[in-house]
């Protein structure tokens, strides 16, 4: 997901406080008579540690393949009761809100803490793998089928949003990610206020609801994650240029599997209040 923290001038100043210097800028030692020439290593070799494409994709799948394992759990630990009428009910695991608060906490200090997102990103892989795995599990059992059409989806807006980014149909400008990340942290906001009415018995109607309303807002909501794959894009591409550390990728990778765990989970939420 999109991190507000990583804007064109931290960016810049994160390149600039690491880099290696450029090849020929090494200070050279001029001749001095009686005394001889110092003695060289040969020609200084270009400078090949910093943040990579490969290397970012190398991460992103390190992280993916850990997170579908942990999934795979989370699923095979749901708990199933039985009704009355004989039709099983699966309950989400209390194991499972530790670690989505596990998860976030990762997030953030990787955020901060770039040298060890290496670390923190199995860690959220881990615990928030698990707890998606037991959502898909429930949104299973409440309609056949609709975990693959959200994978599906997920998968084919990746791909979608990829090419356009590609090819330049989509621009990520300085307004984009403004217009982007603020839209982002309104929704946050929103399912945060959300989540507070309902520890009191409330709700925001319109975000679970089959309503034409409430499903032109899962829409908009699926659109914006979508939009935050650009972003995504863009600093991986902007992080190679500027010469980031190698510890980037694992960041980049991190919110890149953020971003798609998010559009993932509102796929879900889409498609089931279609399926209402």
């Amino acid at each position: 997901m999109a991190n507000p923290l990583f804007n064109e001038s931290t960016l810049d100043e994160a390149a600039a406080g690491w880099a290696a210097p450029e090849p020929g800028t090494h200070v050279q030692t001029q001749p001095v008579a009686g005394v001889p020439a110092p003695v060289t290593d040969g020609p200084v070799t270009t400078w090949k540690h910093g943040m990579t494409v490969g290397g970012t994709v190398s991460a992103t799948a390190v992280l993916l393949v850990i997170f579908l394992i942990a999934a795979g759990f989370g699923w095979a630990a749901t708990p199933a009761t039985t009704t009355t009428n004989g039709e099983e009910v699966y309950q989400f695991p209390a194991l499972g809100i530790v670690g989505i608060i596990v998860g976030f906490i990762a997030v953030l200090v990787a955020y901060r803490k770039p040298q060890i997102a290496k670390f923190l990103g199995p860690i959220y892989s881990i615990g928030y793998g698990f707890a998606v795995g037991a959502i898909s599990r429930v949104y299973e059992s409440w309609y056949d089928g609709i975990v693959l059409q959200a994978v599906g989806a997920t998968l084919s807006v990746f791909v979608v949003m990829l090419v356009l980014y590609r090819t330049r149909i989509i621009k990520v400008t300085e307004k984009f990610r403004r217009t982007v990340i603020f839209a982002t942290i309104g929704v946050m906001v929103l399912y945060g206020v959300s989540l507070l009415l309902s520890l009191f018995g409330g709700e925001i109607a319109f975000i679970n609801s089959p309503s034409l309303f409430g499903i032109l807002f899962s829409v908009f909501v699926c659109g914006l994650a979508a939009f935050n794959l650009a972003l995504d894009f863009d600093l991986i591409e902007r992080g190679t240029k500027l010469g980031m550390s190698k510890d980037y990728e694992w960041v980049a990778a991190l919110g890149l599997l953020v971003t798609l765990v998010w559009l993932y989970l509102e796929m879900l939420r889409l498609l089931s209040k279609l399926r209402q």
